[in-house]
């Protein structure tokens, strides 16, 4: 049946969060709100939103709720795999979702500048960067792209019997997951003003891993 409603009616037209609502929220909140997101994702429920209003709505301000690293990876939406809209995330991408400096000054400008609650490294199954670096793939500038993934798959070999190539999704996962943790640890060891922001409770830095299979988003316990 054809809708009664425009195209600038049809869909959410959510308002733009403001700095007095931001600071309303506390980080154990915009975890749990991006996790209730994922749910919807997962079952497909995915909020029907009005891009164009949200875009107007959005020219003049922003205070997102978290900024995630994600891998580059195409079959990674992040804000769809979050349900969320214009002006909710900060979302920094580069293949094998790990920190550099660049990446670094992006975090403390979402959450010291902007006020974001939440660091969230978001790993995935099936990564191809993290495969290449399991396999030393050697082409132009990935070759020194994949070294800054060394250090998890040196960390997946430690003590494991299996077979430690990427044809082993066991292993591949097993890498990936070593390589949120220890970006993780990157984050809070170089740069100080995260840490201490986390410290203070102003922030929270977490991670997770991206099920392509189905959707789910996996929040690994904090070992640190």
């Amino acid at each position: 049946m054809p809708s009664d409603l425009n195209a600038d009616q049809q869909g959410l037209v959510e308002d733009v969060l403001t700095k007095e609502q931001q600071d309303a929220l506390t980080p154990e909140r915009v975890i749990e709100m991006l996790k209730e997101g994922n749910g919807r994702y997962v079952a497909g429920d995915l909020t029907i939103r009005n891009h164009k209003a949200q875009i107007r709505k959005a020219v003049l301000s922003q205070y997102p709720k978290a900024i995630i690293l994600s891998c580059v990876d195409s079959r990674v939406p992040v804000e769809d795999v979050f349900d969320r809209g214009i002006g909710d995330l900060f979302v920094a991408r580069v293949a094998g979702n790990f920190v550099n400096t660049d990446i670094l000054g992006s975090m403390e400008f979402a959450c010291k500048v902007s006020g974001s609650k939440v660091i969230l490294v978001l790993g995935h199954e099936h990564c191809g960067a993290v495969k290449s670096a399991i396999d030393k793939v050697e082409l132009g500038n990935i070759t020194d792209m994949l070294t800054k993934l060394m250090p998890a798959v040196e960390a997946g070999s430690e003590g494991y019997s299996g077979e430690t190539t990427s044809k082993n999704e066991e292993f591949v996962h097993l890498v990936c997951e070593h390589n949120v943790r220890l970006n993780i640890e990157r984050i809070r060891k170089e740069s100080p003003i995260l840490r201490e922001m986390e410290e203070a409770g102003e922030i929270a830095i977490c991670g997770a891993v991206y099920d392509m299979d189905n959707g789910q988003v996996d929040f690994l316990e904090d070992r640190s």
